[in-house]
C-alpha cells in the first residue's frame, strides 16, 4: 500500500487501525509526532515495523502484530522445559528457537539418561543465554547465582518491548511493586516474570502489575490498550 500524499497527516482507516509494514508511508508529518514503531524521515512518517498504526493526539504509533524474543548472550529468561533427550532439555524461552540447557549446564549432576529426575517436562526455569547461532538458537546454562528451577509462586508475561518501563528507571517500578507487595520479583530479558510470596501478595503483585502494564501501553501507543 502505498501512503496518502495529502498534507492531512497520517492516514487512517475509518473502520478499524490501518494494518501496515515496514518502510510504508504513513503521510506527511506536519503537527504529528513519531512515537513507537515509527520514524520521521525528510517530513514523513514511516513504519519501522509491522502492526496496527493508531493516532491518538499528536502521537502516531504502530502497534506490533506480535513481538518475539530474540536471546542474546548472557540475557537472563525464564524458561520452560518442552522435552528432552538421555542428555538435553529443550526449553521454550519464548524465542523463535528453542533453546537446549545441555546436562552438563543444569542445575544439578544427573546420570545419563536420567535427567527427568531433575527437570521434567513442563518445568519452569530460571537460566541464562550463554551463547546464540547464527540461525538465532541458543543454549542457555543454570550453572550461576539465583539460576535455579521455579518451585512456587506464579510465572507472569508481557511483551518484551515494554519491559522497560514495567521496571522503570533504575527499576523504581519494580522495587516499589516488591516493597508494597513483599512479594520476590524477577523481571526476565524474555518478558517473564515470576512472583513469588503468599498468596494475597502475589494476587495484589498481579494486579499491580496488570495496572502498570496497562499504563505502559496507554503510553507507548498513545491510548490504545
Amino acid at each position: 500500500m502505498s501512503g496518502d500524499k495529502g498534507a492531512d497527516g497520517p492516514r487512517r482507516s475509518r473502520q478499524a487501525p490501518l494494518l501496515v509494514a515496514p518502510g510504508e508511508d504513513l503521510g506527511d508529518s506536519g503537527e504529528f509526532e513519531a512515537g513507537h514503531g515509527v520514524l520521521s524521515i525528510n517530513g514523513r512518517l514511516r513504519a519501522l515495523k509491522q502492526g496496527k498504526m493508531n493516532k491518538r493526539g499528536n502521537i502516531v504509533s504502530i502497534e506490533p502484530r506480535r513481538t518475539a524474543f530474540m536471546p542474546r548472550p548472557s540475557d537472563l529468561v525464564i524458561g520452560y522445559i518442552e522435552g528432552c533427550t538421555s542428555n538435553i532439555w529443550f526449553v521454550d524461552i519464548g524465542a523463535p528457537f528453542n533453546a537446549i540447557l545441555p546436562m552438563s549446564l543444569g542445575p544439578a549432576k544427573a546420570e545419563f539418561g536420567g535427567i527427568r529426575k531433575v527437570l521434567d517436562i513442563g518445568d519452569a526455569i530460571i537460566c541464562r543465554v550463554q551463547e546464540v547461532e547464527e540461525n538465532h538458537s541458543s543454549v542457555v546454562t543454570m550453572k550461576g547465582m539465583g539460576l535455579r528451577a521455579i518451585r512456587s509462586g506464579s510465572v507472569e508475561e508481557i511483551d518484551p518491548h515494554l519491559l522497560g518501563r514495567l521496571i522503570g528507571r533504575g527499576g523504581n517500578n519494580l522495587r516499589q511493586l516488591k516493597e508494597d507487595t513483599e512479594c520476590r520479583l524477577i523481571a526476565a530479558d524474555n518478558g517473564r516474570v515470576w512472583l513469588d510470596g503468599d498468596l494475597s501478595g502475589i494476587i495484589q503483585a498481579r494486579n499491580s502489575l496488570n495496572d502498570l502494564l496497562k499504563q505502559a501501553k496507554i503510553e507507548e501507543y498513545g491510548g490504545v490498550v
